[in-house]
């Protein structure tokens, strides 16, 4: 996994309507430390739940994130290089959203004992209903 910084995913989870949700319900694998502050980075303490390791093994927590996401029902259904987005169909219809972005301090160098951060976030509303951002319309006949 590449660790550089996607500012419009660090944007998407740091705005204000996300901030409306509530924070994604995210344990705290081995090899994580509780981050709650974010590092202080991209305005997401308190916005998204954070966990901190080392940046050498940023990759492979990432891994062990997306594989304890998937066995609690959630599906990696999009991403890029640092950043997942999972869905799961609510029991009452529709979809919820989370992300996981990778992120470091890129005003620090970026050697293998740097701390490295994943960020969780809940993306809001229903995420499968049709005219929500991002969503593709219908074709017109």
């Amino acid at each position: 996994m590449k660790l550089f910084l996607l500012a419009a995913a660090a944007v998407a989870i740091a705005s204000p309507t996300a901030a409306q949700g509530s924070l994604p319900d995210v344990p705290i694998l081995a090899g994580a430390s509780p981050a709650p502050d974010c590092g202080n980075l991209y305005g997401l303490a308190g916005k998204a739940f954070c966990v901190s390791a080392p940046l050498a093994g940023i990759g492979s927590l990432a891994d062990a994130y997306v594989a304890d996401l998937e066995a609690r029902g959630w599906i990696a259904a999009g991403g890029d290089d640092n950043r997942v987005v999972f869905v799961r169909r609510r029991d009452s219809g529709g979809c919820d959203g989370l992300q996981m972005q990778a992120f470091y301090d890129t005003s620090r160098p970026a050697g293998p004992e740097a701390t490295g951060y994943l960020g969780f976030g809940v993306i809001p509303g229903d995420v499968c209903a049709a005219g929500q951002p991002g969503a593709a319309a219908a074709p017109q006949q």
